[in-house]
């Protein structure tokens, strides 16, 4: 059973860093593309940074030069560095594996919120 269980949320002050973290089990980690999405109140879910298995990355326009993702593939956790927070970054986080090509799962989510 795939699982992948998110930390680090939390409530941060413009301009401070998080570190995001995903767990993951119940499938080959290393080979799965990992990537992480946020969901803004009354907004859809966007796409904020993934990793292939072949370690190549991408990154949302909003997320370039802020925030860095990464992966472990002796833990089986995908991290997401963020810096420069700012208020539009306040959202849910929610982890993503893309296990094959017609299947993806998530993780519960975790808040965070960027306020002074």
């Amino acid at each position: 059973q795939v699982q992948l269980v998110e930390s680090g949320g939390a409530l941060v002050q413009p301009g401070g860093s998080l570190r995001l973290s995903c767990e993951a089990s119940g499938f080959s980690f290393r080979l799965a593309t990992m990537g992480w999405y946020r969901q803004a109140p009354g907004k859809q879910r966007e796409l904020v940074a993934f990793i292939t298995s072949g370690d190549t990355t991408t990154y949302s326009d909003s997320a370039k030069g802020r925030f860095t993702i990464s992966r472990d593939n002796l833990k089986n956790t995908v991290d997401l560095q963020m810096n420069s927070l700012k208020p539009e970054d306040t959202a849910v986080y929610y982890c993503n594996a893309r296990t094959s090509l017609t299947s993806t799962h998530w993780g519960q989510g975790t808040q965070v919120t960027v306020s002074s």
